[in-house]
């Protein structure tokens, strides 16, 4: 990454990878020269060069503010199989001027981001967040409510920037019997795609309490297929000492 900015609450910098979006197969931006911006503290999105978005942008007639980048175009995307509506941005005038150039497209609109030749999901790897996974001989119990819910000495330890350790299980450490399906799923870019489970206790259920990558990208295998509980949500018990429950986006 080089040229870092900082403008009130939104940093921009240009990031050295080769980026392309697809929609309905068709290829609507690669650049060699993608912005990454943050929009919110959590992780970053990207803008593109307008010079290398390949697909049609066209003017719906309506504009976006937005308090710290200025006024946006809001913009249709537009290819030869489809469009997407109002799928882009485009701040011509914003007071951050290394977005003047630069279109936002909404990235859930597009059907396939790929980091040089890897696709990546639900937003852009940030250059500033590491994921270590650990094996660990710590004891850890969840429970919920009074009722214990996993009792494991074999965790692995996920230490993710910005967020609580995050501590992963065998299901044969787990109450199995108090599991039931959902259908909810999540998708990290550096874990990949996340099954979830509620848990049912004497007619009380916990929406969507247990997540588990079955199979997690390369990056992450050492938790395949290991459950985790939000610490969030639940107590935890680390080595017999009560823990804190962390506040977070997830709280």
């Amino acid at each position: 990454m080089t040229e870092a900015k900082a403008r009130g609450r939104v940093r921009v910098e240009t990031s050295q990878k080769r980026v392309r979006a697809y929609l309905n197969g068709e290829l609507v931006a690669d650049t060699r020269h993608p912005l990454l911006v943050w929009e919110v503290p959590y992780y970053p999105t990207y803008y593109i060069p307008s010079g290398d978005i390949l697909a049609e942008l066209r003017d719906t007639g309506t504009s976006e503010h937005s308090p710290s980048r200025g006024e946006a175009d809001v913009l249709n995307v537009v290819t030869k199989r489809g469009t997407a509506a109002g799928a882009a941005r485009w701040y011509r005038d914003s007071p951050i001027e290394e977005l003047r150039n630069a279109v936002r497209l909404d990235w859930a609109a597009m059907h396939e981001w790929l980091e040089e030749d890897e696709p990546v999901y639900t937003h852009p790897r940030d250059p500033y967040t590491r994921v270590d996974i650990l094996a660990s001989g710590r004891h850890v119990t969840v429970s919920v409510d009074g009722v214990t819910l996993a009792d494991s000495h074999s965790p692995r330890i996920l230490f993710e920037t910005g967020l609580p350790p995050r501590y992963y299980l065998p299901i044969s450490d787990i109450r199995t019997d108090l599991l039931r399906p959902s259908d909810t799923q999540s998708h990290c870019p550096y874990k990949g795609t996340a099954a979830y489970w509620t848990i049912e206790i004497e007619g009380r259920r916990y929406e969507d309490l247990v997540w588990i990558y079955r199979t997690p990208l390369p990056e992450s295998q050492k938790i395949a297929g290991l459950a985790c509980f939000y610490n969030e949500k639940v107590d935890i018990d680390l080595d017999g000492v009560r823990q804190e429950r962390p506040k977070t986006l997830f709280s």
